[in-house]
Order: C-alpha cells, then sequence, then structure tokens
C-alpha cells in the first residue's frame, strides 16, 4: 500500500485551494469479457475531464489515480509528459490557471479485492459481474479525481459495456448509440459514486408521494442482483421496506429525498454490509437468501436497506468534511436505520436487536487499546479506513438513542431539519450540528458533546443495594471507569426492580435518575419491597456496562428465563456475556446458564446471539483442561433443544445451526451425517442447501468427510455460494498439508479474490485444530509486515485479523505479539492497530481462562 495515503493536512491544503466544478467519466468496460491480457493486470479504459478552479493561479496541487498505466494527460490544453507527472498514485499539477481542465486517459485495473471497480466472474455460467466500491478512497482506482469528501462537484458518467449487458450509475440513465448515458449528478463526494454492470437481473417498481407544496414526488426504484440468484429475490419484501423507509424519513426529515431513482444492487464479493451510494445503493448479496432463514435475518436486511437510506440525508446530502467527523454521518444512520425500523416496519422488537448485538460490538470495540472518542483523529486515509468500527457505528449511535432522550425527540428532528436545509449539498463538521440542535431543543450541547463524544471508554453502572426490614433502606448506583479513559460520564437511566411472581420475573418498581459522579443514591426506590434483580439501565436509556448485586446475580443464575420482558432479558443476557469477558463470570458458567435458559429465549435475534457468544466462550474464555467437557455439553444440550424444538419453527431452524457449530459426540456427529444423507429426519426440519452445507462442515472438520464429499455437494450447488463453501470446508480439513496449502494461497499468493481468501481464513481457523495450526503463529509473525505492504489495504487487513494466532492462547504468543509491535514501530500504524487488538483480544481470553479455572 505504498504511496495511496493521504494525510488529512494533505487535503485540508488542497481543499483551500481548490474548487471543483465538474467532472465528466468516460469508462470502458468491454475488456471485462473475454480473454485477459497474457501478462499484467486486466484493465479498462478510463477518460476523465475535471474541471476546477484554483484559489491562488501558479499554484501546484495533484489528482488522485491508482492505475497501472496514463496514455495522456492534458492540464488547460497542454500536453503533459505522464512519465514525469504520474507516479502511480498521484498526477502532479503544476502552474495551475484561476479556471482549469484537466483531462486524463488511463488504464485502469479490474480489481478481485472488492477496491474500485471489482470483477467477478460467476462459476455457474460464466458471466461476468461488475459493480464499484469506493469508501474511503478508491474512486481513484476507477477515474482521476480529488480523493476527499469535501471536494463535491456533480458528475456525469458515460459507458461502454458488451451489448448484452446493462448498466447503472448515480443518475438516470439510457442507452444511446450503444453508450449508456448518464443524467449529471447532484454535488457529491467522488467515495459515493458508483457504476454497476452486467447481466444482472433487475427488478423495477415506484414511489410516489404527495408534498406539502402540493407537488409529486416521483421515485423510480429498482432492485438487481445476479442471475443465478433470481429465484431466490425477494424483490417485493425489500421494495415494501424501502417504501416503507421513504415515507417514515420524508414525514420526519421534511426534505424530499434529492437523487432521482433509488436502486439497489446486491452484488457478489461484496466486503462491506452496503454502501449508500445515492440513488444505487449496494448490498452484499449475501441478503439473498438462498434457504430458509429466521425473522432475524430478515430484520437484519431491513435494518441496513434503512440505514443506508438514511445515509440519504446524513452522509450524502450533508457529507462531513474529513474523516474525523465520520460518526455524522455512520452514527446517524446506526441510528435512524434502528428507529426507522421499529417505528415503520413490521420489525417492532429492533431495539432489543439493538441492544444485545449492536452494542455488544461497541462494548468490545471501546474496551481495546484501540479504542478512540466517537469524533475520531484521524490522520490520513488508513486512519479512516479502520475507523469504520464499533465506535463509529454501535457507540455512537447509542449515544445518538441517549440524546434523543436529552434534547427530546421532537427538538431532535427539528435539528435535523434544520441541519440538512442549512448545509444541504455541503460540508460540515461537529460544531454544526451541535449549534442546530442548541437552537432546537434550547440545552447547552458543549457539556454533552464533551463528555460523549470526545471521551473514550465505557463506564460500568453497578447497584449497591442496602436493605432493613425487607425493604430498600437505601439503593445507590456506583459508576466506575478504567484507569486507561477514567471519564466519569453523566447518564439518564432507569433502575428497575424485579420479584418472582407466580413463576415469572417481574418488574414492580422502577425510577428514572440522572446519575453522574462515582455513587448516586436513587432516593425514589426507598421504601419499595426488597427485590430479587435489580436492573441498572432498564429499558436500555444509556451506553454503559452493567453490574449486579450479589443477590442479584444468584436470581439470573437461576431464573433469568423467567423474566418476562424481553427487553430486560436481554439486558440482562448482554451484562452476563460482558462479566464473562471480563473474566468475572466463568466461562463454564455461562455457558451452564445459556444451556439452561436459551431454550426458552423468545427472540430469535437474541437466540442467534447467545449461540455465538456460547461458541466464543468455548473456544476462548473456558479454561483448556475444561474444554473438551464443556464442549461435550454444549453439543448434548443443542441436540436437545433441537428435538424439542416446535417442528418447522424458527427456533428448531437456528438450534439445528447451532448443533452443526457444536457437534461432538459420534451421536451427534452420526446424527448430523444422517440428515445430509437422507437417512435420518428430524420432524419439520427442512435440509435445503444452505443447512447441507452447514452440515457437512462439522464431518469435514472431524475428517469423516473429505475433498470427495466437499466436491460432491459443489456439483449439487455449482455456484457462486456454492463454491464459497467449497473453499471454507476444503481449508477446514485437519491435515497438515492442506494448512500449509491455504496458508501459501492466502499469505504468499494473491490469485484469490476477497470472498475466497475470506472464505479460506475461515476454514484455517478451527478451533478443534489447535495443535494443528500451531506451527503458523511464528510465520504470521514473520508475514505480516510484508503483507501489509505488498497487499491491498483490504486483503491486509484480512489476513492482519483473520490469522492473528488467537487459538494459541498462551503467555507465549502474547510475548510474540508483543515483541512484534515493539520491533515494528516502522510498520503502519494502521496494521499495528490491528495486531494490538488481536493482542488484547488474547490477554483478555487469557484472564477469562484463569477464571474459569480457578471456578474448579
Amino acid at each position: 500500500m505504498p504511496g495511496e495515503n493521504l494525510t488529512r493536512e494533505e487535503a485540508r491544503t488542497r481543499a483551500e485551494l481548490l474548487s471543483v466544478t465538474s467532472y465528466e467519466v468516460e469508462l470502458d468496460l468491454r475488456s471485462a469479457v473475454g480473454e485477459g491480457p497474457a501478462s499484467g493486470p486486466r484493465t479498462f479504459r478510463s477518460l476523465t475531464t475535471l474541471r476546477f478552479t484554483c484559489a491562488e493561479p501558479g499554484a501546484s496541487s495533484f489528482a488522485d489515480l491508482v492505475a497501472p498505466s496514463v496514455a495522456s494527460v492534458t492540464l488547460n490544453g497542454r500536453a503533459l509528459d505522464p512519465a514525469e507527472v504520474f507516479d502511480g498514485t498521484r498526477v502532479a499539477l503544476d502552474g495551475l490557471a484561476a479556471e482549469n481542465t484537466l483531462v486524463v486517459d488511463a488504464r485502469c485495473a479490474y480489481s478481485r479485492t472488492g477496491e474500485g471497480m471489482h470483477r467477478f466472474v460467476d462459476p455457474e455460467d460464466g458471466e461476468v459481474y461488475l459493480y464499484t466500491q469506493y469508501e474511503p478512497a478508491d474512486a481513484r482506482r476507477v477515474f482521476t479525481n480529488f480523493e476527499q469528501p469535501d471536494l463535491k462537484a456533480p458528475y456525469r458518467f458515460r459507458v461502454q459495456a458488451p451489448a448484452d449487458w446493462r448498466v447503472w450509475s448515480n443518475g438516470a440513465g439510457e442507452l444511446t448509440s450503444g453508450v449508456w448515458e448518464f443524467a449529471e449528478t447532484a454535488p457529491i463526494s467522488t467515495y459515493i459514486t458508483c457504476v454497476v454492470a452486467g447481466p444482472y437481473h433487475y427488478v423495477t417498481d415506484s414511489y410516489s408521494r404527495a408534498l406539502p407544496d402540493g407537488s409529486t414526488l416521483e421515485i423510480p426504484l429498482g432492485a438487481m442482483c445476479r442471475k443465478g440468484l433470481a429465484p431466490y429475490f425477494d424483490a417485493d419484501d425489500i421494495f415494501l421496506v424501502t417504501k416503507q423507509g421513504l415515507d417514515f424519513f420524508h414525514e420526519n426529515f421534511d426534505y424530499p429525498y434529492p437523487f432521482g431513482k433509488y436502486d439497489q444492487a446486491f452484488v457478489p464479493e461484496y466486503n462491506l454490509g452496503a454502501m449508500e451510494n445515492p440513488g444505487l445503493v449496494t448490498f452484499r448479496e449475501e441478503y439473498i437468501y438462498r434457504g430458509k432463514v429466521t425473522e432475524a435475518s430478515y430484520e437484519r436486511r431491513a435494518n441496513v436497506i434503512l440505514h443506508e437510506m438514511a445515509h440519504m440525508w446524513f452522509g450524502d446530502l450533508v457529507t462531513m468534511k474529513w474523516w474525523d467527523d465520520l460518526w455524522l454521518k455512520e452514527s446517524f444512520a446506526d441510528f435512524m436505520g434502528a428507529f426507522s425500523m421499529v417505528e415503520s416496519t413490521r420489525h417492532r422488537n429492533g431495539w432489543i436487536t439493538f441492544a444485545n448485538n449492536r452494542k455488544a460490538w461497541a462494548y468490545r470495540a471501546d474496551q481495546l487499546p484501540s479504542t478512540h472518542p466517537i469524533t475520531a483523529d484521524i490522520r490520513d486515509l488508513q486512519d479512516a479506513k479502520l475507523n469504520f468500527d464499533g465506535i463509529t457505528y454501535a457507540k455512537g449511535a447509542s449515544v445518538l438513542k441517549q440524546l434523543v432522550a436529552y434534547v427530546g425527540q421532537d427538538a431532535f428532528l427539528e435539528g435535523a431539519r434544520r441541519y440538512f436545509k442549512r448545509h444541504a449539498y455541503g460540508n460540515t463538521t461537529l460544531g454544526d450540528l451541535l449549534s442546530a440542535l442548541a437552537e432546537t431543543s434550547g440545552r447547552d450541547m458543549t457539556g454533552w458533546a464533551a463528555a460523549w463524544l470526545q471521551t473514550a471508554g465505557v463506564n460500568t453502572l453497578t447497584p449497591e443495594l442496602t436493605l432493613s426490614e425487607s425493604k430498600v433502606a437505601e439503593l445507590a448506583v456506583r459508576q466506575e471507569a478504567a484507569p486507561s479513559h477514567p471519564e466519569l460520564r453523566p447518564h439518564r437511566v432507569a433502575i428497575g426492580l424485579y420479584r418472582r411472581e407466580n413463576g415469572a420475573l417481574v418488574r414492580y418498581a422502577r425510577a428514572e435518575a440522572d446519575v453522574a459522579g462515582p455513587r448516586t443514591v436513587i432516593t425514589e426506590l426507598a421504601g419499595q419491597d426488597a427485590p430479587e434483580l435489580v436492573l441498572v439501565n432498564d429499558d436500555d436509556l444509556t451506553y454503559c456496562k452493567i453490574g449486579f448485586d450479589a443477590t442479584s446475580l444468584a436470581t439470573l443464575r437461576a431464573h433469568l428465563g423467567d423474566i418476562t420482558d424481553p427487553l430486560a432479558r436481554a439486558l440482562c443476557w448482554s451484562a452476563l456475556w460482558g462479566l464473562t469477558r471480563d473474566g468475572l463470570l466463568p466461562g463454564r458458567e455461562f455457558i451452564a446458564i445459556v444451556l439452561r435458559f436459551a431454550g426458552r429465549e423468545s427472540d430469535i435475534g437474541v437466540l442467534q446471539m447467545l449461540h455465538s457468544w456460547a461458541r466464543t466462550t468455548l473456544a476462548h474464555y473456558v479454561a483448556p483442561a475444561r474444554r473438551e467437557e464443556t464442549a461435550a455439553a454444549l453439543g448434548a444440550g443443542a441436540l436437545k433443544e433441537l428435538r424439542a424444538a416446535e417442528p418447522g419453527s424458527q427456533h428448531q431452524l437456528t438450534w439445528a445451526r447451532f448443533l452443526a457449530t457444536t457437534a461432538a459426540s459420534a451421536e451427534e456427529l452420526a446424527l448430523v451425517e444422517g440428515l445430509l444423507a437422507g437417512t435420518e429426519s428430524v420432524e419439520g426440519l427442512e435440509v435445503d442447501q444452505e443447512l447441507r452445507w452447514a452440515f457437512l462442515e462439522p464431518l469435514v472438520v472431524d475428517g469423516r468427510a473429505g475433498e470427495k464429499e466437499i466436491e460432491a455437494e459443489l456439483a449439487r450447488d455449482h455456484t457462486a455460494s456454492g463454491k464459497r463453501h467449497q473453499v471454507r470446508l476444503l481449508a477446514s480439513r485437519p491435515t497438515e498439508a492442506v494448512k500449509a496449502q491455504v496458508w501459501a494461497q492466502v499469505v504468499e499468493s494473491d490469485e484469490l479474490s476477497n470472498a475466497l481468501v475470506e472464505a479460506s481464513i475461515d476454514g484455517f481457523e478451527q478451533s478443534s485444530q489447535r495443535a494443528l495450526i500451531a506451527p503458523y503463529a511464528e510465520k504470521y509473525f514473520a508475514a505480516i509486515a510484508r503483507v501489509w505492504s505488498e497487499r491491498s489495504i483490504q486483503i491486509g487487513m484480512d489476513i492482519v485479523r483473520g490469522l492473528f494466532p488467537s487459538l494459541q492462547d498462551s503467555a507465549a504468543t502474547l510475548e510474540q505479539a508483543d515483541t512484534w509491535l515493539l520491533q515494528h514501530p516502522e510498520v503502519s500504524q494502521a496494521a499495528r492497530r490491528l495486531v494490538a487488538e488481536s493482542r488484547d483480544d488474547l490477554a483478555r481470553a487469557l484472564r477469562a481462562q484463569e477464571c474459569d479455572a480457578k471456578a474448579g
């Protein structure tokens, strides 16, 4: 990745000097099909005409372009020598005039890493599909530009493509004389321009809304996927959520959708969940479900659809100046995605998922050594790439949820409306939004911002209960912070008191209070009957970790499943998970609680999260000497719950998938093998193709099945999805030769696409194969500096994060990580951050294992 970085200071200097008038981008994508070159990358022609002004005539600057070659560069009619002005990543621009026209004719490379213009060949039918993905700075891999968010401009794209293809971009397009011509866009940033091209299956619909001025807003809708996924493409549900979201945002934002059409493309080998390109949102195609899935999957997809839609206002219409204020779009989109989903769609339990899933991501990120304030210090593009994290998304959204409670929903939405109207098509910083919210709420936002946006770390709130004659004499909330981030914040919290009534654990008293400082007495609850459970942050009003007094913890151990309120139950599960990660609750005890009560969990998303946490606990937090017996208990529990689940239910499917990841005994593996072969059955359980792959995996990992069975399954499912499953399972085979081959393919070669790199790493890292992959710990630390310097940042991130030897959980591995960090100060801070985060996870695992071992 040398030479591809851009610093904040360089961007600031360029923005002070230049202003962009327009882009005209011509792409010739006909080279995507047919035979590729005998050597070198497959390329396409990119011709860019860039018009801009310069505040200081005679000054110098540069344009961004990452391309194998440049045929010509013309500045203001003057031909420049590409060999002199282009260094592979930048085009030097000297002697600028007040008004300038730059024309660059380049050969850009198709990507196999999901960055820039990604080219995918469908193994099922040989069809080629293209799409672009740029955030934060990969538009320069497709056309010449000024790659920073605050140099916005209108764009006009012209694209040549194979005759049987269709092409889409941000604006509406039509085919004219063999060229796709697209309408000029509104002023937008480089990273949200987009092109999708290929023989995609395309479905259309429309949205209509009467506006307050008496006019009617008409938005053409489209949705697309690969032809191979067309039989599974439930476009009707996608359009339903889309229309519900458009209704919600129009009702609440009072600013009509500003980008014309609204296409949504589900594309292969996508690195992200989705991307908010105005007029052409891109999603990973895994959101098109090939088999039976639970309602939680549809909720997750709806949330992503609405998250990206919120970006049309927060991020696309109004954009942060630099990546320091990434939260101005991502935190808001994450919050508004959940808010709009709960308010406007059938997925009414979205805040439960938010409390149990999104916040868990935030709590983990906020305890890493790389934690940062929500308004982060982003020095360069590599920093920006890594800051698409749990702090920016989930913590930021959690804090915004608090902010809505703090200023009031009406004031919050009115502040947003003023913000859009005041800064439409412009760029903003933190102060611009805070000033709008201060106006509408009448509150001073500076103190709130200082406490919540400009400091890092998560606080823990724990109840302190004093009883007198079976009554509450005093209930206080103790607030603590980590020594590394000692800030104690103001919290608006609800405290719930629970007791058992007729076999249920129900809330009988509640108080809301402002908690500030190390200890706050909750006077409103004095005199209440003694509780069996005190739940701090009931209703999930604030962002904090939850502690319990001894009585409450004992109640959860014995009666967690009796809590009738699903949100309260989810909060308790999340808190127990936090205690397990912190080495305060033995891992085996957490798994025992899961096995005791998960079968009674009504919320399917929470159940799936519990399964994920249980697997992580077994792999990393249970003492090594107790793993085998704990694995046996987990497998037996999964089998028991599968047999007990209602036939054909979502819970049955969820337990079947969990069994596929935990099967360890001969009985469990025999059942999985029989379900796969059709010689066994579980009433109501439909073993579709996706479930077949899931059942084959434990057999391969155990050595009961191998290449022959994997290839036979691929023959049944000769698709792109099947290919990813095949690669993952081939990498999971338990032999030294297999592991050596996978390592060579992923680390020593760049032949695999991004999706197959990910699949290979997933297969390589099997918790039951610790001894087999132990030799690769030393190889990892020897290779990662070179990998980071030679590979794209996305592949570098996948390898450095994915192959860290976390399964070699010993003090020796910890020492190896510390030594590498000490001896490689010259390696990019982004790469060092990934190693430091994984090192911290390993140290946490060792502390948790020690806690589990002491439990006897």
